[in-house]
């Protein structure tokens, strides 16, 4: 008998990550959907068309009013070499600054790396984000572009969106680490995020379609 409940009990614990991890997912394919459906004021389409990679970390929490200390976990997808989307992989973001919207308890963030070089760092065991690898406030608009001014040689382009309000943020100190246990409970095994990102050797999962599908919409195949 003890066996049987403890098989229940694990067996419960498997499906409550699974839903978990799929609800972040959903999440995450909304905030991309919400943010490209309003092309005056979202990620310009040079941007999407350029990425390498672009990662959704959807209700990143505060931890403190103020300066600092944040905490999320999201989703990250990477072009393969033929410019079509490979499979993603889960990440966890924690730390670093937003200097606007200081009245926001959560906020929705997406960042964009605009370079293969970036795959690197995501497939670290963690980086820093304005540290390892440059990063700038996204240009944000339809005839908005990348590459411009100051941003001209940011490695990774970031937005975030607070109550109705979205806008290229500032984000300096916040570490990215991959969330290998992300990767498994979707995998459903275990998932070197190197060949997810860099390698593309498994297929993207079920239950990470709708976050593929906008990709697929809103960055297409080179």
């Amino acid at each position: 008998m003890r066996k049987l409940t403890l098989a229940v009990a694990l067996c419960l614990s498997l499906s409550l990550s699974a839903s978990k991890e799929s609800d972040r997912i959903l999440n995450a394919a909304d905030v991309l959907k919400e943010i490209m459906a309003a092309p005056d004021k979202g990620i310009p389409g040079d941007v999407m068309g350029r990425a390498a990679c672009i990662a959704v970390i959807p209700s990143l929490k505060k931890l403190a009013i103020g300066f600092g200390g944040e905490n999320g976990k999201g989703i990250v997808a990477c072009r393969n070499r033929d410019g079509a989307w490979g499979p993603p992989s889960m990440l966890s973001i924690t730390g670093g600054s937003f200097g606007l919207q200081l009245g926001a308890q959560s906020i929705d963030l997406v960042m964009v790396i605009m370079n293969r070089k970036g795959i690197d760092f995501l497939t670290r065991d963690k980086f820093e984000v304005g540290g390892d690898a440059s990063a700038a406030a996204g240009p944000v608009g339809r005839d908005a572009q990348a590459g411009t001014n100051a941003t001209a040689d940011a490695e990774i382009y970031t937005y975030s969106r607070a109550k109705g309000l979205f806008a290229g943020i500032s984000l300096k100190g916040a570490v990215v680490k991959p969330d290998v246990d992300g990767n498994a409970v979707i995998y459903g095994k275990h998932v070197d995020p190197r060949e997810l990102l860099k390698d593309g050797k498994e297929a993207p999962p079920a239950a990470a379609a709708p976050f593929m599908k906008e990709l697929h919409k809103y960055a297409p195949k080179k």
